[in-house]
């Protein structure tokens, strides 16, 4: 099984670096998440994004913990119009103040997002995802191969503010539905449904901002909800790169329910190419 976990993981690593170096066609800034502005100019050929954030977390679920994670990004001007692929190395201390010199792996996870014809004008885009117990140690993971599939769609909105031509605005809004398939039979199966509510703002072509609402609804607690809240702020530099500063807590729901966690401080960077 070990030995299982590995191969997966190298060969998941080893088809998204290697996707991300792919110079596709040029892909339109809807079917893109938080993208330089000048993504949109017709004569670029963004192709990917390379991301490093580093999380600080109240431990609410194994997954859930102080961790550093390297995201690699792919898109695609096609029916798969990005992959993803997560690597979280969590702390060997699972506090908030965690040991960032002592990371471990964690469960490798994989997205594949598709485009389809717009909804009333609006970007509907459906995604799979995969995960896999990858975790080392394994109490660090879920030990269970999760699939799961859901849907993001966007809206975009105008601000009532005194320059709205200042503004990008949109409404966001997510439903994943994910369950494992395998993996630790004495570990704890996995059902849940997630929402995702989110206003983003991008002001002046520079700077982003973010209110999420993350409910979950786990199943294998008899349908028991946590909820968490999130407040973003970032800001696009040197053209390429983001950085941004999020802070999250858990707004109602016992611990233990997946997808969520008492307190949580983010630190990102992330470099578009």
């Amino acid at each position: 099984m070990v030995i299982l976990r590995a191969t997966l993981a190298k060969i998941a690593l080893a088809v998204l670096c290697a996707a991300c170096f792919v110079s596709p066609d040029t892909v339109a800034q809807q079917a893109q998440e938080d993208l330089p502005p000048s993504a949109a100019a017709p004569t670029e050929r963004w192709h990917g994004r390379l991301e490093l954030k580093r999380q600080n977390t109240s431990r609410g679920t194994p997954e859930e913990t102080t961790q550093t994670t390297v995201r690699i990004e792919s898109f695609f001007d096609g029916v798969v119009n990005l992959l993803r692929l997560d690597l979280p190395f969590p702390d060997e201390k699972t506090d908030f103040a965690g040991s960032p010199f002592h990371p471990r792996m964690g469960d490798v996870k994989i997205r594949a997002r598709f485009q389809v014809p717009r909804v009333s004008g609006h970007a509907l885009l459906p995604f799979v995802e995969a995960t896999f117990p990858t975790a080392d140690p394994e109490s660090l993971g879920s030990g269970k191969y999760q699939l799961s599939a859901g849907v993001r769609l966007r809206v975009p909105l105008s601000l009532p503010v005194a320059h709205p031509n200042d503004h990008e605005a949109r409404f966001e809004t997510e439903l994943q539905q994910t369950n494992s398939v395998g993996g630790d039979s004495g570990r704890t199966n996995i059902n849940y449904t997630k929402f995702e509510f989110t206003l983003y703002d991008l002001w002046r072509a520079k700077y982003t901002f973010k209110l999420k609402l993350k409910p979950t609804v786990d199943w294998m607690q008899n349908g028991k909800i946590g909820t968490v809240g999130e407040v973003e702020g970032g800001m696009f530099f040197e053209r390429h790169w983001r950085v941004w500063l999020m802070a999250g807590r858990r707004l109602s729901g016992p611990q233990g329910i997946k997808e969520t966690y008492s307190d949580r401080l983010e630190l990102g960077l992330a470099r578009t190419f």
